[in-house]
């Protein structure tokens, strides 16, 4: 992988990253890897409770929050009390962004909502994560990715025809995309500002990040009055188009989205003789468990290494169900980097994903993983704002900082 530069895009930009768990902390994750001095703004003695979630480690903080918290620097600071309010506020005024994810209207309560930041910085992006939205008649609920997905439309779609529900893929999924959707605002506001002095709110409901990626689901629906049930392994609109069990217990990916991809499977098949029956998608979706079983018989005949070779062979789109052991020994995630080392304060050598999207002049870096509570609340605030070690002994004492 290149060497990172000195320089990085986003070098120069000040976060104040407010937001606790996934989804607004992944935003400004991704900015840090860029070059974004990102503080992580946290409760005194307790912290994110990001922090406590998934795999615990010896220093106390768990490994998802080690990945997660990536390249920042932590301040303890109560918003609850007026002279963490007033410390947050002295902080917004030299900084580009504010990112905070908690339940609409605790800011303001603290006099730290937009109306408020945008008075000590007019040029201020603020994200606002948050599971409904900043208006509307459901603003006041509590949201998770999990209720996201189903409130989306997502979670409807998980599962076997004739099974419940199930989790799609990962529980986390909606803070991650709602994530994603953030840096794109945030990066979008700050040119915006740039060019203007303009800043201005960045509103991101975590149930819209899920329904905004269901493809043709809202059209077809106002079309139609189509309600798209769940379709699991496979989907209406191609066939075969899904997952299926090899000679080794394993399991592959295979698609087959065209009527061309589907003569190449039949061909390294050795089914020519499928083509005539099932020459077109529409032939192919009118009798798909049929479809899909000639291709499942097939791929059972042999281990996935060798299903996925045939196919790769015969420019048939096909990939291995990866676990996660499987990534770790894949030869091209290794070509690629995917997987980094970097050394945690406390615990040595941690491998985490590396930093996307990939930049061939000035790609990111990962310098460090999550930081320990509060070790850089001394350095912030002298270097930020000029606080003496007697005011900060001060706050320290009244449990501010």
């Amino acid at each position: 992988m290149t060497v990172a530069p000195t320089v990085r895009p986003l070098d120069g930009i000040r976060i104040l990253d407010a937001a606790t768990f996934i989804a607004g902390p992944f935003t400004t994750a991704i900015l840090g890897e860029f070059g974004a001095e990102v503080i992580k703004i946290e409760q005194p003695g307790a912290g994110d409770p990001f922090r406590r979630f998934g795999t615990p480690t010896e220093r106390g903080d768990s490994l998802a929050f080690l990945s997660e918290a990536r390249n920042k620097r932590s301040v303890t600071l109560d918003l609850r009390q007026p002279a963490g309010a007033r410390i947050f506020r002295e902080l917004a005024a030299r900084s580009q962004v504010v990112c905070e994810n908690f339940r609409p209207g605790t800011m303001e309560r603290w006099g730290l909502g937009w109306s408020d930041l945008r008075v000590v910085n007019p040029a201020l992006v603020m994200l606002r994560v948050s599971g409904y939205g900043q208006d509307g008649p459901y603003a006041d609920r509590p949201g998770f990715a999990r209720i996201a997905h189903a409130v989306g439309g997502l979670t409807h779609l998980a599962g076997m025809p004739d099974g419940p529900p199930v989790t799609p893929g990962s529980t986390s999924l909606g803070d991650y995309m709602s994530g994603l959707f953030g840096a794109v605002g945030v990066l979008m506001a700050l040119r915006h500002a740039e060019r203007t002095g303009e800043g201005q709110e960045i509103d991101i409901a975590l149930y819209e990040s899920v329904f905004r990626v269901l493809d043709e689901i809202a059209p077809r629906y106002a079309r139609d009055g189509t309600v798209r049930g769940r379709e699991g392994a496979g989907t209406l609109n191609a066939c075969p188009h899904g997952h299926f069990p090899c000679g080794d217990g394993a399991w592959v990916a295979i698609a087959c989205t065209s009527d061309k991809m589907f003569a190449r499977l039949v061909e390294v098949m050795g089914r020519l003789d499928l083509l005539p029956r099932y020459a077109t998608a529409a032939d192919r979706l009118a009798d798909r468990a049929t479809v899909d079983g000639l291709v499942q018989a097939w791929t059972r005949t042999m281990p996935r290494d060798e299903v996925v070779r045939v196919c790769t062979d015969g420019h048939v789109p096909c990939g291995p169900v990866n676990t996660i052991a499987d990534i770790f020994a894949d030869p091209h995630v290794a070509a690629r980097g995917n997987l980094v080392e970097v050394l945690a304060e406390g615990l040595g050598p941690l491998t985490l994903p590396n930093v996307l999207p990939r930049l061939s002049a000035t790609p990111g870096r990962i310098d460090h993983p999550g930081p320990v509570l509060g070790a850089d609340t001394d350095a912030v605030l002298a270097e930020v704002l000029g606080v003496s070690e007697h005011e900060r002994a001060v706050l320290r004492a009244d449990g501010v900082i």
